[in-house]
């Protein structure tokens, strides 16, 4: 038998879709991705929690060509971050987080980032645009690029666009081996 649809059961079940459906797409259509949709994309990504509420995290949205060129030199040849149509980077911002301390910067800003780029690409596949997490990137070049003051730093770039293929599959281990109880087992 099928639980109840209450309203809230229906927005579970979308979380739940959301978060099963999410694939990292590699491959873009080269039709653009309007403005609002990114913009509330933002809107979203700085709903996530954030260390004493701070939110140590900037977004850089670039569309230019050249700057995108210059990302793809920095992340190793990822061509995908030069194809997408939109690429967004997101950075921490360690003078918004400096009243922590070291923690704050090594650690907690972070954490923050994280936590926006999840809830943008969830809402992005809601939508039915493709992203994909890079992190494999010479911060130095990418700051280079995008002109970065020292109290930011690139944590995370986000090609975005209409997916030109249905991403990979998802493999995961199961959790009874990454899962331990009270204590490491």
């Amino acid at each position: 038998m099928f639980p109840k649809m209450t309203p809230r059961r229906v927005i579970e079940l979308e979380v739940v879709d959301a978060i099963e459906g999410r694939r990292s797409v590699r491959a873009f259509k080269p039709d653009q991705v309007d403005d609002e949709t990114i913009t509330e994309g933002l809107r979203l990504a700085n709903l996530a929690p954030s260390a004493g509420n701070l939110q140590a995290r900037d977004f850089i949205v670039v569309r230019g060509q050249s700057t995108k060129n210059q990302l793809m030199d920095a992340a190793y040849g990822q061509d995908y971050v030069e194809t997408a149509p939109v690429v967004v980077v997101f950075c921490a911002n360690l003078g918004r987080i400096a009243d922590y301390g070291d923690r704050g910067r090594e650690l907690y800003c972070l954490q923050d980032v994280a936590a926006a780029v999840e809830n943008m690409m969830l809402y992005l596949h809601s939508r039915g645009l493709g992203s994909v997490w890079v992190g494999a990137f010479d911060e130095k070049k990418a700051s280079e690029a995008l002109g970065l003051p020292d109290t930011l730093r690139p944590v995370a770039i986000l090609p975005i666009g209409h997916p030109a293929e249905g991403g990979g599959e998802k493999r995961r281990m199961p959790l009874e081996k990454i899962t331990h109880r009270e204590r490491w087992q």
